[in-house]
């Protein structure tokens, strides 16, 4: 695939962006698979599916990061991931049985919602007071959540990380720091759920993935880091912010329709 030069410092830019946004607080798919599909003759599987091999570079390096200076909890982290990963598995096999139209209304009010109670609500996240902790209470919930976050990850995917992160805030009670932690792990885990469909089709572009994986993965790096060392505060900002680009990206599809 000849690919301009010009495209591919975009793509660069757009893959440090993506990695950066979401190791903080999730959502970076909404900068990085609208640059891919700028590539002359790339058809939309293939953007999905390089989308998903750039962006598990970047989670796998923020997963570390967070893990070695924030110490989430993997009783939680674990069973949510691996019910993610099945989830990504599934919903990425339904990807072609169900038309993504269905859901973009649906994930629009969802997301107005989410903002509206976040912005409501200035305490939320600020600390952790988690529910049923230490119990197998609390990590059937974080499963269940994984479960339906990831098969939506493997259907549609935009902002996967910023519902996993309100999930973990709103259901579960963590601090937004600590959520973002766990996210990094389970949305590692759903992405990986999505190669091991797409992979066997051949639909990953693999020098294109990589080379934007690199700067997805620098990004991720740097945000995890600004994200640790800010606190709680500051991915809840960042958080405010993405939830509202995405609302304006899925209403503008909407009204595009």
């Amino acid at each position: 695939m000849d690919i301009p030069g010009t495209t591919i410092l975009l793509l660069v830019v757009a893959g440090f962006a993506a990695g950066w946004i979401d190791a903080v607080v999730g959502g970076g798919g909404l900068v990085q698979l609208p640059a891919l599909l700028l590539v002359p003759g790339i058809s939309p599987v293939q953007a999905l599916a390089t989308n998903k091999l750039a962006g598990i570079m970047g989670t796998s390096v923020s997963a570390i990061t967070y893990y070695r200076r924030v110490g989430p909890d993997l009783r939680t982290a674990l069973p949510m991931a691996l019910a993610a990963l099945a989830g990504a598995v599934g919903g990425a096999a339904l990807a072609s049985r169900i038309p993504a139209g269905l859901f973009t209304p649906i994930i629009l009010v969802v997301l107005v919602a989410v903002a509206a109670y976040t912005l409501l609500k200035p305490q939320l996240g600020r600390t952790s007071s988690l529910r049923w902790e230490g119990t197998a209470t609390h990590r059937w919930t974080a499963a269940g959540l994984g479960l339906v976050i990831g098969a939506y990850d493997g259907l549609l995917g935009p902002g996967t990380g910023t519902f996993l992160v309100i999930g973990l805030v709103s259901v579960l009670g963590y601090a937004f720091l600590p959520a973002s932690a766990l996210a990094k792990i389970v949305n590692f885990a759903t992405n990986a759920g999505a190669l091991i469909f797409f992979v066997p089709y051949g639909a990953v572009l693999w020098s294109l993935g990589l080379t934007v994986g690199v700067a997805n993965l620098v990004g991720g790096y740097i945000g995890a880091r600004m994200a640790v060392s800010k606190g709680s505060t500051f991915v809840r900002v960042v958080f405010v912010l993405v939830v509202g680009a995405l609302i304006v990206r899925l209403g503008w599809q909407v009204l595009a329709a």
